[in-house]
């Protein structure tokens, strides 16, 4: 198992569209490897955009990215930059 921790940096926190770019670096490593996020409401695997929204990430928050699979570190660490990721979105 590899662990991030990442702090939101998006203004709106991880709303709609932060989850959908997520989600969509996410899928092609989903079959092989098992993702979870733990903030600080909770804890939630990576298996659906519902399971992201659902925790209400807001800016300033940190979270901790845990993932296991055979490319468990390039995957935690794509993920972490892009819950660091300023979106801007129009």
């Amino acid at each position: 198992m590899y662990q991030k921790k990442a702090v939101i940096r998006n203004k709106a926190g991880i709303h709609c569209r932060p989850s959908s770019v997520i989600m969509f670096a996410a899928e092609p490593y989903a079959k092989a490897h098992e993702i979870t996020i733990t903030g600080p409401r909770g804890a939630a695997r990576l298996t659906s955009i519902l399971d992201l929204l659902t925790m209400g990430l807001q800016k300033g928050e940190e979270v901790t990215i845990s993932v296991t699979g055979e490319k468990e570190e390039e995957l935690c660490l794509k993920l972490a930059e892009l819950f660091e990721t300023e979106f801007d979105f129009t």
